[in-house]
């Protein structure tokens, strides 16, 4: 009996000191994000796969994503007040965050995720 339980507290131990971006020794949390796109444009496609390789990267298999095609599904993009296109929105965790344009800049994205902390350096951002 004794052995049983060890075996079990530590495999609780094991899920509870599994760390993602952002945790401080609790379970990495699931990632829903949603990228609102109009068309296959090259701006829409390179939104995407900036997305995924910063995702890849950080979140590293915590996160969905489901790309919305506006010019498909016209009536979703009042649900989450898209005003323009490509926008990321981070649904959860929450609160909920929006992001505008291709992505290009990780370190935007990243901040603007709350994935990683913004830089204090005295250099202001451009």
């Amino acid at each position: 009996m004794a052995t049983s339980k060890t075996r079990a507290q530590r495999g609780r131990t094991k899920a509870n000191t599994r760390r993602g971006p952002g945790a401080s020794g609790r379970k990495a949390a699931l990632w829903e994000l949603r990228l609102y796109v109009a068309g296959m444009t090259p701006t829409s496609v390179r939104a995407f796969d900036n997305l995924k390789k910063i995702c890849e990267e950080y979140l590293q298999g915590t996160y969905t994503i489901r790309v919305i095609d506006l010019l498909q599904h016209p009536a979703l993009a009042s649900g989450d007040q898209i005003v323009a296109v490509p926008t990321l929105v981070r649904r959860l965790p929450g609160p909920v965050k929006k992001i505008i344009g291709d992505l290009s800049n990780t370190e935007r994205v990243l901040v603007g995720l709350d994935v990683r902390p913004a830089r204090t350096s005295g250099v202001p951002a451009r």
